[in-house]
């Protein structure tokens, strides 16, 4: 973000005392100070150690506040140069150590950096207050903000002046200096409380194994799978056993072909219970403290909920609007999902069991129904969906709509070893940016898949700044000389983070404040999940599902029952999102503090909408990090808001051709490369011609 924080520097050295030390080194000694000598002036992770980050926080707080100081003590008539772009451009070095520290902290951590993120925690958010606060800088930006349109501001400007006003105003500017020191302790308490719960779900997730030594106990249970658990027993000294953990890749196909239900009901508990187990890492307490700070915050700022205050920057607007959506949902989903459960009892019955359908029963028999109802197994799939033909099909997919090519590079320093990195080349040849990849789960990844950036692009001295960006995902490792196969759902998902990387890699903006994924949170999505859309359309599947070992493209057969089974489980899927998405709007739109426990306020939140038993949300209160320690609270309902946009925006593709060179390149000027520079409505309208028609989302959940 472009909005800057000021801190006096004494208090921030502070934090070094005791320090050890080899951590007492020149500024010339420590790569995240000195120019970036690498290709494409990336960062020199082959030279980054954890013990520079703290003296690289030291020096680059020192000079962000000598940065403020001088826009703050500058003499001249405040104007867009030197108070509005000069914030813009301020804390650079700042934003460059925080970028490469925070991205190392969620993909590849360790205990110290784990201990730096909360020693930082209060600091930065003490650094991102003192600016904010400030009431000498910002009376500079509010009297440039009151001449905007009297300056000859053109769009990006204006808009850039607009969104640093407005930066300021939601962040406290105007309150009494009382109400400021509240806030700043509301943020500081807040910024502790959210990376301690990202830690503790981490924690908890590595903390956990279901070691198998029976082989009779891995019945149903692919030959894929049974490998990689041997291999993971393997690592952990566990040689002739086969373990299980709780990253996706391991948990998911375990609860979906383990004959054992005893241990699918094992794995299912401890997935289910992460972070609600009375421990060092019980997330419960917590939870409650950030909902009920953040409305805290929110009406100290005139709102009357944190939901109120974040969807004002939303297309929702406002959390009416996103309970409309979320509610006509619901209706037909939780019909849909009864009928799925009825099936599923039904096949449970015929196998002369006695049991009611529970939540780790879910994907198995779906799974059986699935086989029966479609002659569709997921085994059968994988073998055509290979990581390498699914990253080489995404990346297909872009050059044929807009003719951008991908270079492999081995001459990039990375922080693993498994990350892979590719020089993004545009249709003329010219340099469009770098992409990083890295696929595989390990236990210093947190779990779930994201897009990030290294570098934001912007225009500097007439020159586009081409940016740095990243994905990151947990999909199933190879195993011995097997490669890594995929499921379909993975598949899409290297697609949607793709789409994300896509929306960075195209931005042509001035600022890198509006750049690339700089837009509201039920907007981002669109760039992501319209590409999940190529994923899935059987004319592109037949270019890049290969089988692994023979090539053959994958057959029409398997595609037409793919297609079929399309909207099978439906209900299962959109009833466990939605939840998951209610769940949150009810945790960040009450407007008074909640007082129940985390069990007792989602047991009654999801009493009241009338979730059955055999479906959790997609993410229980003690482990949704996207809300509690991931940016998207009040937001989680933006993937099904965006795909209202992607649907609609596939079918003008669908209407004039899946690669029409015309509709391409006005998404691609209209929506990717315009970041955060307009109206997201204005800009999709731009592109559609319209605004999005709701049915196509329907039609393709199977839900009208």
């Amino acid at each position: 973000m472009s909005k800057k924080s000021f801190i006096p520097f004494l208090v921030v050295a502070s934090m070094f005392v005791g320090c050890n030390n080899e951590e007492k080194m020149t500024n010339s000694d420590n790569p995240l100070l000195a120019a970036y000598d690498t290709p494409f002036n990336v960062p020199p992770f082959d030279k980054i150690k954890d013990v520079h980050f703290r003296p690289a926080f030291e020096e680059a707080l020192k000079k962000h506040n000598l940065e403020i100081d001088s826009i703050v003590n500058n003499t001249e008539e405040p104007n867009f140069i030197n108070t509005i772009v000069a914030l813009e451009n301020a804390g650079s070095l700042l934003g460059n150590v925080s970028t490469v520290f925070y991205n190392l902290n969620s993909a590849n951590t360790n205990d110290t950096i784990q201990a730096i993120a909360k020693d930082l925690a209060p600091l930065i958010s003490a650094h991102s207050d003192e600016i904010q606060l400030n009431a000498k800088l910002f009376a500079k930006v509010k009297s440039v903000y009151a001449k905007k349109d009297a300056l000859g501001l053109d769009a990006e400007d204006k808009k850039l002046l607009e969104e640093t006003y407005k930066g300021f105003v939601r962040s406290g500017a105007n309150l009494t200096d009382r109400d400021k020191e509240k806030l700043k302790k509301i943020n500081a308490d807040l910024s502790v409380l959210t990376t301690q719960y990202g830690q503790n779900l981490l924690a908890e997730t590595n903390a956990y194994e279901l070691v198998v030594d029976k082989e009779e106990d891995l019945a149903g249970l692919s030959e894929g799978l049974i490998a990689a658990a041997a291999d993971v027993a393997k690592s952990k000294g566990k040689e002739g056993k086969w373990v299980f953990t709780l990253s996706n890749p391991s948990v998911m196909p375990f609860l979906q072909y383990a004959d054992n239900r005893e241990l699918r009901k094992q794995i299912w508990n401890a997935y289910q219970s992460r972070g609600n187990n009375g421990n060092d890492n019980d997330n419960k307490e917590s939870l409650v403290k950030i909902a009920n700070l953040r409305l805290e915050k929110a009406k100290l700022l005139g709102y009357a909920s944190h939901a109120a205050y974040v969807l004002e920057e939303s297309m929702a607007a406002n959390p009416t609007n996103v309970y409309s959506l979320l509610n006509k949902l619901w209706g037909p989903a939780l019909a849909k999902a009864k009928v799925e459960a009825a099936d599923i009892q039904k096949e449970i019955d015929a196998a002369k069991d006695t049991f009611k359908v529970a939540p780790y029963d879910w994907r198995y028999y779906a799974e059986k129904i699935r086989v029966k109802r479609f002659a569709l197994n997921e085994e059968e799939i994988k073998p055509y969906f290979s990581l390498s033909a699914v990253r080489e099909g995404a990346f297909a997919t872009a050059t044929k709509l807009w003719g951008i090519t991908f270079v492999a590079l081995n001459n990039v320093p990375t922080y693993h070893e498994e990350v892979e990195v590719y020089e993004v080349k545009d249709k003329d040849g010219s340099h469009l940016g770098l992409l990083y990849a890295d696929f595989f789960p390990r236990d210093s990844k947190r779990g779930g898949a994201w897009m990030t950036s290294y570098r934001s692009q912007q225009t500097k001295d007439s020159k586009r700044v081409a940016p740095v960006i990243s994905i990151v995902c947990n999909f199933t490792k190879p195993v011995g000389d097997q490669p890594a196969l995929l499921t379909f759902d993975e598949a899409t998902t290297l697609f949607h983070e793709f789409g994300h990387a896509l929306h960075g890699l195209f931005s042509n903006v001035k600022y890198k404040s509006l750049a690339g994924t700089s837009v509201s949170r039920d907007f981002v999505e669109l760039p992501s999940q319209i590409m999940e859309n190529w994923a899935a359309d059987p004319e592109v599947l037949k270019t890049y599902a290969k089988h692994y070992k023979t090539g053959e493209a994958i057959p029409d057969s398997l595609i037409a029952k793919m297609d079929k089974a399309g909207t099978f489980d439906q209900g299962f899927a959109t009833t466990e999102y939605v939840s998951a998405s209610l769940l949150d709007m009810n945790y960040h739109a009450t407007t008074s503090p909640i007082t129940d426990n985390a069990n007792a306020f989602e047991k009654a939140a999801m009493v009241k909408i009338g979730l059955i038993d055999a479906i959790i949300p997609r993410y229980r209160s003690t482990y949704f990090q996207h809300i509690f320690s991931g940016g998207y609270s009040a937001g989680y309902y933006a993937y099904i808001w965006a795909e209202v946009l992607d649907s609609d925006a596939y079918a003008a593709f669908k209407e004039k051709g899946l690669f029409d060179q015309a509709t391409a390149e006005s998404f691609r000027k209209n929506i990717l490369e315009r970041g955060g520079t307009g109206d997201p409505a204005a800009l999709y309208r731009a592109f559609r011609g319209k605004d999005p028609d709701p049915v196509h989302l329907m039609k393709k959940r199977g839900l009208n």
